[in-house]
């Protein structure tokens, strides 16, 4: 038998009815004779409800508290999971992610996992209990709870299968697998049955919704093969995993929208050595993940700069812009949100050609204006008006008839 880590999201937790179906999957796992980790999310929309109470108790919340409310929202599923599966003859135990052993560094709200020691997982499991841990979570060294971002139960569930060494993990959503584009923007768009982790994580970084992008990342890094599925069926869902040569004869392996962006733009700023890395170092400090970077041709001793960031980090960075801006004697500052970013993403990139001319074809003809353009070895992203994102990924998707 197996050793399985799965991982359930919050639509897959989201109410008592859907509890007691995981539970049931869980218990039929159990049953075959399988040691399980089972990592949950918060029921789903109750993270957001927790920001929304804390905003309005106080719009500058401190972030080790915010994590302190957090973090309860993954604690109900753990304890409503445990229940159900007593209730179905199951031993099963909730840990939260302190308690599982998770250590994760001092950013509150963004932790990254420093290591794991699964002392007591181990224990519980070992007395044939199935362990539920709740993701999202840890706590740093000094203690203090810490939670791990959007999607920071993925990494939970990923990290997990490696500190174990458990056989597989299985992710399990409200889709069944990973899609050449959301189907809820292409209905057409087909299942993929299998894709690279350099191709899931460019989709993950790139607003794909399926797995959080620092996840693909652990799992690259630590070899953890892994599948997307549903927990509302039982169909086979799509596998992500080293890749191999027959992946490269895919030329598209997806296209991506990602709506929550905003663009900055940089004024006069004065041509010489070290300006551009003292803006993006103040900006790192910050915690502001900038993303696309675009600087004109010098003019007369200056040139614009232009930076896309995601559009919840626009005011906290704002105020970072301004100090730099009078530091380095820009003249001015520009920004605007009410943009999107369409890419599209395949390791068939590397030996095909004319992946960049039917992209820009598809988007011209569509009427579609492209503010910038970034690229990769297996990638090529555009910035357009969000407005025009729904329609334009239906045009790429067809464009590069990923639905045939």
């Amino acid at each position: 038998m197996s050793f399985i880590v799965q991982k359930y999201g919050g639509t897959s937790v989201a109410n008592p009815e859907r509890i007691r179906n995981v539970a049931s999957r869980v218990a039929e796992s159990h049953k075959a004779g399988h040691r399980l980790v089972v990592v949950v999310s918060a029921m789903s929309g109750v993270t957001d409800s927790l920001i929304k109470l804390a905003r309005e108790v106080n719009p500058e919340a401190n972030a080790r508290e915010v994590d302190v409310l957090l973090s309860t929202g993954e604690q109900q599923t753990i304890a409503l999971l445990a229940l159900a599966l007593h209730g179905l003859g199951i031993p099963a135990v909730s840990l939260t992610g302190a308690q599982a052993g998770i250590v994760t560094d001092r950013i509150h709200t963004k932790a990254k996992i420093l290591n794991i020691t699964p002392k007591k997982v181990l224990e519980h499991l070992d007395s044939g209990h199935v362990v539920i841990v709740a993701g999202f979570q840890g706590q740093n060294e000094e203690g203090h709870i810490t939670t791990l971002g959007r999607g920071g139960s993925d990494l939970t569930a990923i990290a997990l299968t490696a500190a174990l060494k458990a056989d597989t993990c299985e992710i399990y959503t409200d889709v069944d697998g990973v899609y050449t584009a959301d189907p809820r923007l292409v209905p057409h768009a087909k299942k993929i049955a299998e894709i690279s982790y350099d191709e899931m994580l460019e989709l993950a970084s790139l607003g794909a919704k399926v797995m959080q992008a620092r996840s693909v990342e652990f799992a690259k890094k630590f070899k953890v093969r892994f599948e997307v599925r549903s927990s509302f069926n039982h169909n086979p869902g799509t596998v992500i995993r080293e890749e191999h040569a027959a992946m490269e004869e895919v030329v598209l392996r997806g296209v991506s929208l990602e709506k929550n962006q905003a663009k900055v733009t940089i004024i006069g700023v004065p041509d010489k050595p070290g300006v551009a890395a003292g803006l993006f170092s103040a900006l790192a400090d910050s915690g502001t993940n900038v993303d696309m970077i675009v600087q004109n041709v010098s003019l007369d001793g200056t040139t614009d700069l232009t930076f896309t960031i995601n559009k919840d980090d626009l005011p906290p960075a704002r105020k970072v812009i301004e100090a730099q801006v009078a530091k380095i004697g820009a003249r001015s500052h520009t920004a605007q949100d009410g943009i999107s970013k369409l890419s599209v993403v395949g390791i068939g990139m590397r030996s095909h050609t004319g992946v960049a001319a039917t992209l820009f074809s598809a988007l011209a003809q569509a009427g579609i204006n492209i503010q910038m353009i970034s690229t990769s070895e297996i990638k090529i992203s555009v910035i357009i008006n969000e407005s025009e994102g729904p329609r334009a990924i239906q045009v790429v998707h067809d464009a590069f008839k990923l639905g045939a």
